[in-house]
Order: C-alpha cells, then structure tokens, then sequence
C-alpha cells in the first residue's frame, strides 16, 4: 500500500464494514480523547483547570479532529468477535511506526492546544515572555503536524483492515477497489475457470 490514493480508497472503505461494537469503541474512545486532551487544556472548561491566556479559535477545531481521528484509530485497535479469542500478532515494523505516528500525533495535539504559559516546562525553559513570543506561535504549527500524524496512522490502520481482510466482507471490498497489488474481484463475464 505504497500509493496514497489506494491508502486512502481502502480507508475510507474500511468504516463501512465495521459491526456496531467496533462503532461503540470509536465513539467512546473519541469522547475520552476529547476528555483527556480537553481538560487539562481547559479547551473543555472545568472547574478543575484553568487557563491564563484565553483558548485559540483554532484549538477548537483541532481538538475535534484529534477526537475523531484518535476515536477511530483507538478503535482499530479494539479486537471483536472471534479475533477476542485468538493472541495479537507481534507488531512489525510498520504496525510499530503506525503506533508512534499515532502517539505522537495524539501528544502533538495536546501541547499545541493548550495554554502556553500553563506549560510548566516551556515556561522553565522560555520563561513567560518566551512562552508567548516564542511558544504560542510555535502551537498552530504543532496542530497541523498532530492532525496530519494521525490521519496518516489512522488511514494506514483503517486501509490495512480493508485490505487484508482483517474484518467481515473486507476482502471483496479492497478486492473490488483494483488496488495495485491485490487481486482483483471475479468479474461476472469472466470466463476464465479457476
């Protein structure tokens, strides 16, 4: 899956077989994704945090787009039906760089929203005129590089379902999309006998 428009293709076709558990671990994962980079960012006002510089128009957005996209890669993970009662694979090297992709992104997004000088360690290393001069313009840049991370992890993890048939009726399905690399579904005039 080395181009990106089958990565893509394949990933976006992926959510579409999913049964209802698989969308109930998404959508509870998305929430507590909201919940954790939300919270102690006060993104999500909580009488628990605080901030001092009021919240970025765009930490809403990003917030958002880390939710869901943290949601639905946390859920590739989940192991449903039969695959419960078989061990995990060991993870390989690109499953490994899916991973840090994913955390990284995840991490990214929670140091780009939050406030700039409530960061304990930016302000003992910029102090509070360089938490503002230096960090703050620095945070929009870190969004975009979370977003970015994890929609590349969730789609390899999402096209890596459809396309090795990881879940129900997802073999057709990345089989029918005529990807480079996977067969290709029977056509119905074929004549060819197997």
């Amino acid at each position: 899956m080395k181009n990106p428009r089958t990565t893509v293709r394949l990933a976006l076709r992926a959510p579409a077989l999913w049964p209802p558990a698989r969308w109930g671990a998404a959508l509870a994962a998305a929430v507590l994704t909201a919940l954790a980079a939300g919270l102690p960012t006060a993104v999500i006002p909580n009488p628990v945090f605080g901030r001092t510089v009021p919240t970025t128009w765009w930490s809403y957005p990003v917030l958002a787009a880390t939710a869901v996209l943290g949601g639905l890669l946390l859920a590739t993970y989940v192991r449903i039906g039969a695959e419960r009662r078989t061990e995990p694979p060991e993870p390989d090297g690109p499953e490994r760089r899916r991973r840090r992709l994913g955390t990284a992104g995840g991490l990214l997004s929670f140091l780009a929203v939050g406030c700039p000088v409530c960061n304990k360690v930016v302000l003992l290393l910029l102090g509070t005129s360089g938490a503002m001069t230096v960090w703050a313009p620095v945070q929009p840049v870190l969004a975009v590089a979370s977003v970015v991370l994890l929609a590349v992890a969730t789609a390899q993890r999402l096209a890596g379902e459809a396309a090795c048939g990881a879940l129900p009726g997802a073999a057709p399905a990345a089989a029918a999309s005529g990807a480079p690399g996977l067969p290709t579904a029977p056509d119905a005039h074929d004549t060819r006998r197997g």
